[in-house]
């Protein structure tokens, strides 16, 4: 008598449940996405369309496994395909990008705070990046000085900050 199981395939694991078959996940996303793209022509770019399906299948991975590298990849995927595919549906604008990977990191960075990790690099980039990506897509003239002045003026308040603290002396050289 033969007998078709799901099995995972190592060793051990009869008494084991299988996981959750992730290329399925892709493909109910990917063909999601698909469908939308048949129902509104003007999104008619299949390569965005592929890397928004591939983000969001992890993280829905993330939600499910709780797996950091997949809230991760899966935030930043989603974010940098989002600009390609509303882009592709004529909603293209300044500081999109910029904006929805600021949007991302902050996300990431709520997820680290509610868990107990406190805030992290991922608040403050998030935080940087969606302040110029918003700016940008408020004022593009406006974002195009902002952004480098932002950037020297932080710059300078950590070098001489690093050179005025207390204890350090400074001397020209000779």
């Amino acid at each position: 008598m033969y007998t078709w199981e799901w099995s995972t395939g190592r060793p051990g694991d009869q008494g084991r449940r299988p996981g959750l078959p992730w290329i399925g996940v892709f493909l109910l996303v990917l063909g999601g996405l698909l469908l939308i793209q048949t129902l509104f022509p003007q999104s008619q770019a299949i390569g965005s369309v592929f890397v928004l399906a591939i983000g969001l299948a992890l993280l829905i991975r993330w939600a499910m496994t709780r797996a950091t590298w997949s809230l991760y990849l899966g935030a930043i995927i989603t974010a940098l395909a989002v600009p390609s595919a509303l882009g592709n549906a004529g909603l293209s604008r300044d500081g999109l990008g910029t904006f929805c990977l600021g949007i991302a990191f902050l996300a990431i960075a709520l997820v680290r705070a509610t868990g107990g990790g406190g805030v992290g690099w991922q608040a403050w980039i998030g935080g940087l990046l969606a302040l110029f990506g918003a700016v940008n897509l408020i004022q593009p003239q406006v974002g195009g000085f902002l952004i480098p002045i932002v950037l020297v003026v932080g710059g300078a308040v950590l070098v001489l900050g690093s050179m005025m603290a207390p204890g350090r002396t400074w001397r020209f050289p000779r």
